[in-house]
């Protein structure tokens, strides 16, 4: 008899814990993209929508945090405005707070950027050049940038060279 009671209070216990379990883990849930899969996103992430890691949509990438530079840029003429979600933001959604990552384009071409290297507002994965989604043409849809003619160390070659355009991974790496 004592062992039913037991067993009666842990699993009344437990039970009562697994609801604020499931609903923890509901609050950090990644939705599933429902439009067109933009960027993965693997390696030493916490946070998942998939076996490999994470994948965004337009939506979803827009749901983080709209930011805007409007900056010059050594690839096009003029000032161009562009929005996206800031690299740090994307990165703590996932989780990530150390590492370095390996962002590749639709093309093959990649470039690493160490987690330490990223501002709170800069880079961005931007996804609209002058209010309008960005095409492949235009080196779209993901674009990272800088808020370049805001500071000199992003008038610098590390920076240009991390301006990945075409953008579809990035890996997580220790």
């Amino acid at each position: 008899m004592k062992r039913r009671v037991t067993s009666f209070i842990a699993a009344g216990f437990f039970g009562l814990m697994l609801p604020l379990t499931t609903e923890a883990q509901a609050a950090d849930a990644l939705p599933k993209p429902t439009g067109v899969p933009l960027l993965e996103v693997s390696g030493d992430i916490k946070v998942k929508n998939g076996v490999r890691g994470a994948v965004f949509d337009l939506q979803m990438l827009r749901d983080l945090a709209e930011h805007e530079y409007v900056t010059t840029t050594i690839w096009t003429e003029g000032v161009q405005t562009f929005t996206g979600v800031p690299l740090a933001v994307l990165l703590d959604r996932l989780d990530v707070e150390d590492g370095t990552l390996m962002a590749k384009a639709i093309n093959d071409y990649a470039i690493e950027i160490p987690v330490a290297d990223i501002d709170p507002n800069a880079p961005m994965v931007a996804y609209m050049m002058n209010g309008k989604e960005m095409s492949r043409r235009d080196k779209g849809p993901l674009w990272i940038v800088f808020p370049y003619d805001s500071d000199a160390k992003y008038r610098a070659e590390i920076a240009y060279a991390r301006s990945i355009w075409q953008l579809d991974r990035i890996a997580v790496v220790q």
